[in-house]
């Protein structure tokens, strides 16, 4: 096994917070730019029709990291959430290949942990193959010297990533979480309802 040991070219956009574990809020909002109906959560949402809302088109998050998904019950594309604003679509997506203004189920990621977060990537399914161990925020793993463009399997060890179909953080996100799984991805198709390939390109760790 070999380890990426250097620093990350691109840091994430936004910044973490320190201290005790956080208190989740976040509210969302039926139309762009925070306009139209809107409520505040501290909890999961499993389907926001439940709660009168057609859609959710900006998100403003208070305190903690989320994950949203396209459709309820936590199925479809993955939108990683951190601390911040997001007043459109185009500012969570991860510019997809496809245009998905859809964002109907979200939940906390109660074991983020940006400095404490650890994981081991495999070459093939089943924790075969080649494997490197990742601790830091990697905007290119060929470019750290991962030498596919694909990766089989995973286990997390402690803390949550947030994995990318393409360098520079953009295509298609899966969320891994320690919690997840008992932290074992065998499988690409463990990485959640949507994937369709392996291919993985630059992972960080999630902001809490």
């Amino acid at each position: 096994m070999y380890r990426f040991t250097r620093s990350a070219m691109m840091q994430p956009m936004m910044s973490s917070g320190m201290g005790m574990a956080p208190f989740f809020k976040v509210t969302v909002y039926e139309q762009e730019h925070f306009q139209g109906k809107c409520q505040e959560f501290t909890s999961e949402c499993c389907n926001i029709q439940e709660c009168g809302f057609d859609n959710i088109r900006s998100i403003r998050v208070e305190s903690g990291a989320w994950v949203g998904y396209e459709h309820h019950d936590f199925q479809g594309q993955q939108f990683i959430l951190e601390r911040g604003e997001y007043p459109h679509w185009d500012a969570y997506s991860g510019n997809l290949a496809y245009h998905v203004e859809r964002l109907m189920s979200f939940r906390p990621i109660f074991c983020a942990s940006h400095q404490s977060s650890r994981m081991t990537i495999f070459e093939r399914e089943n924790f075969l193959g080649r494997n490197a161990e990742v601790c830091d925020d990697y905007p290119s793993l060929q470019a750290m010297g991962w030498c596919r463009p694909e990766v089989g399997s995973m286990h997390v060890q402690c803390g949550a990533f947030v994995c990318y179909e393409f360098p520079g953080y953009r295509g298609r996100q899966y969320i891994m979480e320690c919690e997840r799984h008992s932290g074992d991805f065998q499988h690409w198709r463990n990485w959640g309802s949507h994937s369709q390939t392996p291919q993985i390109q630059s992972i960080r760790r999630i902001q809490h």
